[in-house]
This record gives structure tokens, C-alpha cells and sequence, in this order.
């Protein structure tokens, strides 16, 4: 397993951009990826601090109605650990919330298949909904390599 991009990963200033327009305000992260030998799945382990007053309750509630109408976006059930198995040759992301042992912080794990979800599912997903097109059209076959 190694670290790259560290302090300076090319995707932080796009990742701040989003967060920030989301949030109407500037948003700051970290952000360190980690290759591991494997032909695809990605990991990610995001660490927030929660609002004054909010909970991880709070936030499962949160993720969980931005999430329900999305087809391909699955927040699991309370307690259980995305794995990236789960979601190989899938254009699904799971996902779920657990608390941090520092109070006021959540963890927020996610993964997907990133040669599907994170490269041609993404497209033919954004072309489906460009084309008013099912979401889901084409996306129900596992690839059959790597």
C-alpha cells in the first residue's frame, strides 16, 4: 500500500470547490489517496466535524433523504462497513456513517468500483440522464474483466 499526492493531490481543489458551493460557504479538506494492489475498487475515509449541536444520527438521517430517490448511491444499514466487494463491476457507491472517538466528528466511508462508477458507468449514467434516458439503462451488466 502507498500514499501519493500527499499535501497536494490534484483533485483537492475541485473536491474544496464542490464542498464549498454546496455548503455556501468555504470548505477545506485533506485529502490522501492510497493505491493497493487490486484491479479496481476505491476506498474513501472521510473524517467531519459535525455542527454544533449535531449528532451522527444527525448525519445518517441527512445522507439518508439526500440519498433515497438515487438509484446507484446505497447508504447501509446502521453499523455495517462498506467493503469495496460489495460493489465490484457495480455503478453503486456504498456508504455509511459511524462516530469518531473525538467528540463532535463522524466517519463517513464510502466505496465504489472505480473502473464502473468511477469512470464508464459515470458516463453512461450522465449520458442516460443528458439523453432523458432511464438511469439505470445499460448499467445492470457486470464487465467481464479484470
Amino acid at each position: 500500500m502507498m500514499s501519493y499526492g500527499v499535501t497536494k493531490h490534484r483533485h483537492v481543489p475541485e473536491i474544496e470547490q464542490g464542498l464549498s458551493d454546496a455548503a455556501n460557504s468555504k470548505v477545506t479538506v485533506s485529502f490522501t489517496p492510497h493505491l493497493i494492489p487490486m484491479s479496481r475498487g476505491m476506498q474513501s475515509t472521510i473524517y467531519v466535524e459535525l455542527a454544533s449541536g449535531a449528532t451522527t444520527e444527525d448525519l445518517y438521517r441527512q445522507l439518508e433523504a439526500s440519498y433515497k430517490d438515487e438509484e446507484f448511491v446505497k447508504l447501509l444499514e446502521k453499523g455495517v462497513i462498506p467493503r469495496t466487494h460489495d460493489v465490484r463491476g457495480s455503478n453503486y457507491c456504498y456508504m455509511n456513517v459511524f462516530p469518531d472517538r473525538i467528540p463532535g466528528r463522524a466517519i463517513i466511508i464510502s466505496v465504489i468500483d472505480n473502473l464502473v462508477k468511477g469512470a464508464s458507468g459515470q458516463a453512461l449514467q450522465n449520458l442516460n440522464i443528458m439523453m432523458g434516458f432511464p438511469e439505470n439503462t445499460g448499467l445492470g451488466y457486470l464487465p467481464l474483466f479484470p
